[in-house]
């Protein structure tokens, strides 16, 4: 059994998740080294006070409607045990809790002049800074190296001093941004990133909006889980996970997974 942090993201890059290679350049590379460095980065912060989000600020205008379809079954020996579930909620409770607490500390760091976040209603801009030309240009989810970190083609990880300054609106916005291209594309590296860091900071109870979108990330996840033919598929753990916390953390149980 690997440990809670291996489990609590996918493996998605060739890379060894276990080095601690991610703080060597403060870019993490795929989705398990950026919750450690959430997770590092909160152990390290001093108690501060929680921002506070007023709600009037999201947006009303509802683009996807609502739905009470469940999710395709998964096929036999591709859904996880309902303990493995449970462990993945459990983590990311903690890493939601650690990015509240110490919202206001990373919103305070200055961004590098290279990060220039994209207007609220700058869809392409957004597509771009999240994914990365080489994903949203190419339409590939094929890792594609660059030693000198051009996060305009590999796309900004979902830093904790970026994350932390987007507020519930813009969560909102991303996230619909995101799900919206998802729906007819594949997965990457990049796209699981960015969802899971955007499920860490949308606030409970949920808006009418973000459960409907939540719940077509839901439901896209295990129409594409249907199609691989293989368990050890590198996408299979991040399909997993992403139903999982919308079923199981979200409270949308009709699309959970039973245990086998």
């Amino acid at each position: 059994m690997k440990s809670d942090v291996e489990e609590l993201m996918p493996r998605m890059l060739p890379v060894d998740c276990g080095s601690g290679s991610a703080a060597e350049d403060g870019a993490p590379r795929n989705p398990q080294e950026y919750l450690r460095q959430v997770q590092l980065e909160a152990s390290l912060c001093p108690e501060v006070v929680v921002a506070q989000i007023d709600p009037k600020k999201l947006r009303k205008k509802q683009t996807v409607n609502a739905s009470v379809a469940g999710c395709p079954q998964a096929p036999a020996g591709f859904s996880p045990s309902l303990g493995w579930q449970r462990q993945q909620v459990s983590n990311f409770s903690e890493v939601r809790q650690n990015i509240s607490k110490h919202r206001a500390h990373w919103s305070s760091h200055t961004l590098d002049d290279n990060v220039l976040l994209p207007q609220l209603t700058d869809e392409e801009g957004w597509k771009r800074f999240c994914l990365g030309d080489n994903v949203y240009l190419s339409d590939t989810t094929t890792p594609q190296p660059d030693p000198a970190l051009d996060y305009s083609k590999i796309g900004f990880p979902p830093f904790l001093s970026i994350i932390s300054r987007l507020n519930q609106s813009t969560v909102s916005t991303v996230l619909e941004v995101l799900i919206i291209w998802f729906e007819d594309r594949d997965f990457s590296p990049q796209l699981g990133r960015w969802l899971y860091g955007l499920l860490a900071c949308l606030e409970k109870p949920l808006l009418p909006e973000a459960h409907s979108l939540i719940r077509q990330l839901a439901r896209r996840c295990a129409q594409l889980r249907t199609t691989l033919e293989s368990e050890q598929d590198e996408r299979l753990p991040a399909l997993n996970l992403l139903i999982c916390l919308v079923a199981r953390y979200f409270e949308q149980s009709d699309l959970a997974d039973q245990e086998e």
